[in-house]
């Protein structure tokens, strides 16, 4: 009897130790499929492996792919709450948390990827990132790509806002891509994502607006025969923590989780804009006809849609802000 008393002692002092040995548990979410062919998924791993190697197990990170952790607005959520610890969400959702994300949608504002990429990581950044710890309680961590953003429908070609009349497109919850729709002769309807490919087949919306990676991890294109590569907008993920977990992280666990977060966001930005680079390709190589947008073709998108959008962000965010992210991408140029 003293023998297995004694064998019980053990096994319940290494329970306690491998207990306090993970400090903290980090669930991490995102909502592309949980595969490594998808940027989300593929950085989210690289992620998991940095932090939990380097933090000898002293952080461990649970992922959850495709939604499993609810939708945009449950995530924001839980990420000021604290039930979430680490989110990678676009930006349309967030501009209910934080306005000034809806600066990024301003039609043909960002022209490359480079130019992006300083803005993003520059003055402007960091200065977003300050801004919306202390008005929105998120710790923004980095900017990646959502790709750059087209259009798609299953009527007609499109190579002109003329083109646009009479159309229904969906459109994420957002008041910048409503008045960008619109200001190009189309109705704008609203459709959550994980609706879309049902409403796209049995036609409630003619088209939509999205990133190839987009299209590609729902399948859209066998829904739309028509994409126009009119690169409206340059659409955005962001990598976003609870700020408390974050402070309870020692100076040391902070670093291996910046390091981390970095690791993801590059591979989240290469394989993503790798897809943008290669947009006529893999569109019709999913059987997509592709219509590609001269210089003077995207020039009227622009005339049409970047003067209502930039009065609408006037008034919802203020001129310094638009100033501010302007004079940004005017440098970064």
């Amino acid at each position: 009897m003293p023998r297995i008393r004694k064998l019980v002692l053990v096994l319940a002092l290494f329970a306690l130790i491998g207990a306090s040995f993970a400090q903290h548990v980090l669930k991490y979410t995102h909502f592309q499929p949980g595969s490594d062919d998808q940027p989300k998924h593929a950085a989210a791993l690289a992620f998991k492996e940095y932090v939990e190697e380097n933090t000898n197990g002293s952080v461990r990170v649970e992922l959850y792919p495709a939604s499993q952790l609810g939708d945009a607005d449950t995530v924001l959520q839980g990420l000021q709450l604290g039930t979430i610890e680490l989110g990678v969400v676009h930006d349309g959702p967030i501009a209910e948390f934080f306005p000034p994300i809806e600066l990024i949608s301003a039609p043909f504002l960002l022209e490359t990827h480079a130019i992006g990429y300083r803005v993003f990581d520059g003055d402007f950044g960091a200065y977003f990132a300050e801004r919306m710890l202390d008005e929105a309680g998120i710790r923004m961590m980095a900017f990646a790509d959502n790709g750059i953003r087209h259009l798609t429908n299953d009527v007609r070609p499109v190579r002109s806002p003329a083109d646009m009349q009479g159309l229904t497109i969906r459109i994420q919850p957002s008041p910048v891509y409503q008045r960008l729709i619109e200001s190009l002769g189309a109705s704008a309807i609203t459709v959550p994502w994980t609706e879309l490919p049902t409403a796209l087949q049995q036609g409630v919306v003619d088209g939509q607006e999205n990133s190839v990676t987009n299209i590609l991890a729902a399948s859209l294109y066998q829904y739309q025969q028509h994409v126009s590569l009119n690169g409206h907008v340059y659409s955005v993920h962001l990598y976003l923590m609870n700020p408390d977990f974050y402070d309870r992280l020692s100076p040391e666990e902070q670093q291996v989780v910046d390091e981390a977060i970095v690791i993801a966001r590059d591979i989240h930005r290469e394989m993503t804009s790798a897809q943008d680079l290669a947009a006529e390709e893999i569109l019709s190589g999913v059987g997509m006809e592709v219509q590609v947008l001269s210089s003077e073709e995207i020039a009227a998108f622009r005339e049409a849609a970047q003067p209502p959008v930039l009065e609408y962000l006037e008034g919802r965010v203020g001129q310094d802000w638009v100033n501010r992210i302007l004079e940004a991408v005017e440098a970064a140029q």
